[in-house]
């Protein structure tokens, strides 16, 4: 099982959505950890490489957890955030991106 890093304050964000939403995020990443598929996602290739986005829906909103997992040493969760439109906004891609530039540079 790859080890999770949350980069920057993702784990606090994570924490801070609905409990249910919490724990389908958490057990998704589990999955993703395990190298298997979780439940809903897409490819987010203007982000960066590999990067993919897990799709949560509940009664309170559309929540999406943006990660890389092909890289061998772990799972790396870049951005975590409640989407408000049918877009992703451009600043939460651009945030994403950063992190996974840093994250890519510093390796």
């Amino acid at each position: 099982m790859k080890p999770l890093t949350f980069l920057a304050n993702t784990l606090q964000v994570v924490r801070e959505f609905p409990v249910d939403v919490c724990h389908d995020i958490g057990y998704q990443l589990s999955l993703v950890q395990l190298g298997e598929q979780p439940h809903d996602f897409k490819p987010m290739p203007v982000v960066g490489a590999g990067v993919q986005e897990l799709r949560v829906w509940c009664e309170q909103g559309t929540f999406r957890t943006l990660y890389l997992a092909r890289l061998p040493e772990a799972v790396y969760v870049l951005h975590a955030f409640q989407k408000k439109t049918q877009a992703t906004a451009k600043s939460d891609i651009d945030l994403a991106a950063r992190r996974y530039r840093d994250l890519m540079k510093g390796r």
